[in-house]
């Protein structure tokens, strides 16, 4: 099984999730962890291969989780938000940007042996 990962805030954007979210993200991610991809992921070709955004409902709020497994070291989550926007499927630039830069944390970690 890899090790998970959470760069910047990530594991407290989570948390502030409803709980049955939080469940099915945590039930995703162990998925993620021993090589499976859950049926919500989806590719974010964007920031390049292997970074995927995860999906969930609740209560007519839409739910996102984005992570990276092309990495050696660890399944690294990027970031999770509550999707504020009902127009398009893109993601809004702030996030977009926040997502790049943890990515960037991510590769330098795990280009440090992950450590």
């Amino acid at each position: 099984m890899r090790r998970l990962r959470w760069i910047g805030s990530s594991l407290d954007e989570l948390s502030a999730f409803p709980k049955d979210v939080k469940r099915a993200f945590g039930y995703f991610l162990r998925q993620v962890q021993i090589g499976a991809t859950p049926p919500s992921a989806k590719p974010l070709r964007q920031f390049g291969a292997g970074v995927f955004e995860l999906r969930d409902a609740y209560q007519g709020d839409a739910y996102r989780a984005v992570y990276v497994v092309k990495l050696v070291n660890a399944v690294y989550v990027l970031h999770a938000f509550k999707k504020k926007s009902t127009k398009g499927i893109g993601l809004p630039k702030p996030d977009v940007a926040l997502i790049e830069d943890r990515l960037k944390r991510a590769q330098a970690i795990d280009a440090a042996n992950g450590d």
